[in-house]
């Protein structure tokens, strides 16, 4: 009898890169890494010191540095690869982005890679869009983590203001992974019970939307003012979406995934909830949204098209 390996690759292993590789390590969801970037001497120093933590484990875990061609029995790829812009904008970082997973997506697919895709690279949606038109996959297979660490970013806010733990919080943010995203408010809830309800007759629960929607916006410009990076919020969302996928979870989590008419957008990524398991983005939950937030996720949506066309 076989048993399986999970094996997950990680292109561009900078701050996120490193910091991914470090949290499936640490949490045992995968059982080997390969580590691929062009910074060979970075590379080497990064998989020496995940070489290093791998004793203290309770499990163990086998680190590797690789080319692309070594990512074809990989079940998992993920993209972290490319820079950051210093003026406060995702979309900013476009140009660049399109030129690195435009170097390696089709050499990937072309070593025999045929498991699932998540990107991380900025303009997340953009990006994520551009690797599901060079890979050739099904949109399933092609993920962007999008919203997935925003919407933590929510519940945490949430969670602050009213007291209540964030785990029993269920709340998104959808659309673009950047200013243009939006909150779903009336389908935020505490374990259940709607918050817009709960507001009525309670005030720790009238939330200053806009305010609560700016401070998730620019909490990952909080982070980066003051390290130059965002590290450990970003790898947790890469390896619980990890976790999904191996344990074929049914989780819902808000992704960057293809429209096919949902929310009546089509042929764009962008982020919705949606159940995560063994085969990737699994069904799209389209929400029913009111009148005003289909307005702030349309125009989302038109925010990203905008960019697109440069492409």
């Amino acid at each position: 009898m076989g048993i399986k390996v999970r094996s997950v690759g990680i292109i561009g292993v900078g701050h996120v890169g490193a910091h991914c590789a470090y949290s499936l390590a640490v949490q045992g969801i995968v059982d080997e890494l390969i580590l691929v970037d062009i910074n060979k001497e970075k590379l080497t120093s990064e998989r020496q010191d995940l070489v290093d933590s791998v004793a203290h484990f309770p499990h163990r875990v086998t680190i590797k540095i690789g080319e692309y061609k070594d990512l074809a029995s990989c079940d998992i790829v993920v993209i972290s690869a490319g820079g950051i812009t210093q003026d406060q904008n995702r979309l900013s970082e476009l140009k660049q982005s399109i030129n690195v997973v435009n170097s390696f997506v089709e050499e990937v697919v072309s070593s025999g890679f045929n498991g699932i895709f998540i990107n991380i690279t900025n303009p997340c949606d953009i990006i994520t869009g551009q690797v599901y038109k060079l890979s050739g996959f099904d949109s399933h297979r092609v993920i962007g983590t999008g919203t997935c660490l925003d919407s933590a970013r929510l519940r945490e806010v949430i969670a602050r203001e009213t007291g209540v733990d964030h785990k029993s919080i269920i709340g998104y943010t959808m659309g673009e992974h950047g200013d243009s995203q939006m909150i779903p408010w009336s389908h935020i809830s505490i374990n259940g019970k709607p918050i817009l309800e709960l507001a009525q007759h309670d005030s720790r629960f009238a939330l200053d939307h806009q305010a609560v929607l700016e401070e998730v916006v620019n909490a990952g410009w909080t982070t980066f003012k003051g390290k130059g990076a965002t590290e450990y919020g970003i790898a947790s969302a890469l390896a619980r979406l990890v976790h999904c996928i191996f344990h074929d979870e049914k989780q819902v989590i808000p992704v960057s995934t293809l429209l096919s008419g949902q929310y009546g957008q089509s042929d764009i990524y962008t982020s919705v909830p949606a159940i995560i398991g063994k085969d990737g983005v699994e069904e799209i939950i389209e929400l029913s949204l009111t009148e005003e937030e289909m307005k702030a996720f349309h125009q989302s949506c038109d925010v990203l098209r905008k960019h697109i066309e440069t492409v």
